[in-house]
This record gives structure tokens, C-alpha cells and sequence, in this order.
């Protein structure tokens, strides 16, 4: 991994690559299960850069960083303006000379892009309007915990119902790239566009994997080994709402009614936060059958993996004697001019 990798949509890296994505976080969660996270990152800086605030992202890449024997910097909304007080692009030099990594949470997926494209370090997205590709990395782990017994990845039925969100199109095209089996269910205003389907449609045609749609929420739901739901409105879309409510309740809700229609083993999934009594109600999100917090949670170990991922084949490790001489300079210069 000599040459400069950004993690800015999973469409960039192959299946084979993504599967040693994940197989990295989950010898991390092991690692990290027993109290004994490597410090692999020691020495190392990451700037975290928010056009909106999120708890999930901030808490999991702080911690994880911290956690990895580094440190992070938290560039909260407002602090920094990417592209107004001063361009994008010396934003993105400048801050490249000081951190080894950088992760982007923006509004546009085109400021994460260009950060990337001038970035001199790794840039991680954090989520755009367009995707959400650490959430989905994570959600791959958490589907691989809870594999259906006796069924492979490739074989595991992932539906989503509701809207064509940034982190659905994320999801299809995650799915669609190892091989799954993925159906969206939603009413047709609100499904994904024609240039989300084609992506998927080339991802299956390379996986193996299925991808449909339909506006029947029963029949999206009958063979599903998890169900997943999102927020029916997100940022700017607030006058929507009561259009959007409309078009959705109660159909589209996940409720046990139409948890019941899935197959027994069936998980349901929801990558928070969430509008109790909206998208999903109390009775599905807390009952034994809901893994959400398994979600959260595998966002610290998805983190961790990225970050060591992406960061840890670039870092400079230094000689012992390297590290001796150096030091051995700057105590002679403070013997030298100031003398006991």
C-alpha cells in the first residue's frame, strides 16, 4: 500500500479488497474484546473535520484513535469553513502538513472528493449526501455476527425499506459488490435513482450477487435475513416532511406487523439515529430480534480498522539509533547555551 488510498466510496475497491477491509476489523474487535488494542497508530494525528455535528461518527473515530496510541482533533461545525474563508484546496494542503489522516463529515460529496483528490494524506469519508461507506463497512461486520446459521455471505437477503437515503445507496452498493441478495422497498417517488441502479446492476453482473425494488413492503420483507430502515428526511429536507409522512405511514413503517411477514431468524438493522415511532417502532427496535446496538457499537472496531488500514503502511518508523541521535542533537544544543 505504497501508493496514496482515500476511503471515499466503496465502488473504488474491489470485493477481494473490501473482504480484507473487514477481516482487519474483526481481528481488531478480537484484539479489542480482550483489553489488548495494539498501539499501532502511536504517534500518529487524525483531523476530523464536521459541517454537521453526529454522535456515532465523532464518538467512534475520537475513541478509536485514542485507542490506537494516537490523537485525534475534532474540527467542530463552524470552526472550519471548507471552501469560504479560504479554498478547499490550501484547506487540504495545509492540514495534510499536519495530520497523518483526515476524516470528512460534509454536506456536498463533491467536498469530500476534492479533498481527496488534494489531500497528501489518506482522507476517510464520514458521510455526504450522496453515501455513508463507513456505516455500510460496518453493517457488513454486524450481518457477518449474525449470519443466518448454515448461510454464506453470498447468500444473505438484505432488505431496506423506506427512502433512497445517502446511507441506501451506500448499502446497495455494498451488498451488490460482495454478492448479496439486496431489495429495496419504498413507494416509487422515493426509490433509488436510475444512475444507483445501474452501479448496482454492474456490481451484480461482476458478484453474482441480486438487486430489485418494489413498492410492496410485505413482499420486499418475505425471504429477508435482515431488515434494514433509515430516517424518512434528512438535512434541508425539513419542509418535506409532512409530504414525505404522508407518502410513507403506515406502510412503509417497520413495524412487528411487517417484521411478522419476514422469516423467523430475521434481524432487523438501523444505523441510528433513529425516529422512534416514525421509520420504526419502540416494539421492533427493542426487541430480541433488533441488533442496532451491535451497529453502534461495531462502528469503534470499523474505525479502528480503517484507520490502521489506511494509515498504519505509511507511517515512518524510525531507527532506535535514528531516534538517539536526535535527541542527542537537542540535548547538546541546550548544554551548549545554557549551561548548569
Amino acid at each position: 500500500m505504497s501508493q496514496l488510498t482515500h476511503f471515499i466510496d466503496t465502488q473504488d475497491f474491489s470485493k477481494d479488497e473490501l473482504l480484507k477491509i473487514i477481516q482487519l476489523i474483526r481481528i481488531i474487535k478480537e484484539a479489542d474484546k480482550q483489553s489488548c488494542t495494539p498501539k499501532l497508530l502511536e504517534g500518529a494525528s487524525l483531523a476530523m473535520l464536521f459541517e454537521e455535528p453526529s454522535t456515532r461518527t465523532r464518538i467512534s473515530f475520537e475513541v478509536a484513535m485514542t485507542e490506537l496510541g494516537g490523537h485525534a482533533l475534532y474540527l467542530k461545525p463552524g470552526e472550519i469553513h471548507l471552501g469560504a474563508r479560504e479554498s478547499l484546496y490550501d484547506t487540504s494542503k495545509v492540514i495534510s502538513r499536519y495530520v497523518d489522516v483526515i476524516m470528512a463529515r460534509t454536506l456536498k460529496h463533491s467536498t469530500v472528493v476534492e479533498l481527496a483528490r488534494t489531500a497528501t494524506v489518506p482522507v476517510i469519508n464520514g458521510l455526504t449526501d450522496y453515501n455513508h461507506p463507513t456505516q455500510v463497512v460496518c453493517d457488513v461486520v454486524t450481518m457477518l455476527e449474525h449470519a443466518p446459521l448454515g448461510k454464506k455471505l453470498e447468500e444473505f437477503n438484505v432488505t431496506f425499506i423506506g427512502d433512497a437515503t445517502n446511507l441506501a445507496s451506500s448499502l446497495m452498493m455494498i451488498c451488490t459488490q460482495l454478492g448479496m441478495h439486496f431489495t429495496f422497498g419504498g413507494p416509487k417517488r422515493y426509490q433509488p435513482p436510475e444512475a444507483w441502479v445501474k452501479i448496482v446492476e454492474e456490481n451484480c453482473k461482476k458478484s453474482g450477487g441480486s438487486f430489485r425494488v418494489t413498492e410492496d413492503p410485505v413482499d420486499a420483507v418475505s425471504k429477508a435475513d435482515f431488515i434494514y430502515t433509515d430516517l424518512w428526511w434528512w438535512v434541508g429536507q425539513e419542509a418535506e416532511i409532512p409530504e414525505r409522512s404522508k407518502a410513507f405511514m403506515p406502510k412503509y413503517q417497520v413495524n412487528m406487523d411487517l417484521f411478522k411477514k419476514a422469516p423467523s431468524h430475521c434481524k432487523f438493522m438501523h444505523c441510528l439515529p433513529a425516529s422512534r415511532g416514525v421509520e420504526v417502532t419502540d416494539e421492533v427496535m427493542d426487541c430480541d430480534r433488533s441488533i442496532i446496538f451491535d451497529q453502534a457499537e461495531n462502528r469503534l472496531h470499523t474505525e479502528k480498522g480503517l484507520l490502521v488500514y489506511f494509515v498504519y503502511p505509511r507511517l515512518k518508523r524510525p531507527s532506535k539509533e535514528l531516534q538517539a541521535y536526535h535527541k542527542g542533537r537537542i540535548e547538546s544544543y541546550f548544554e551548549e547555551n545554557f549551561p548548569s
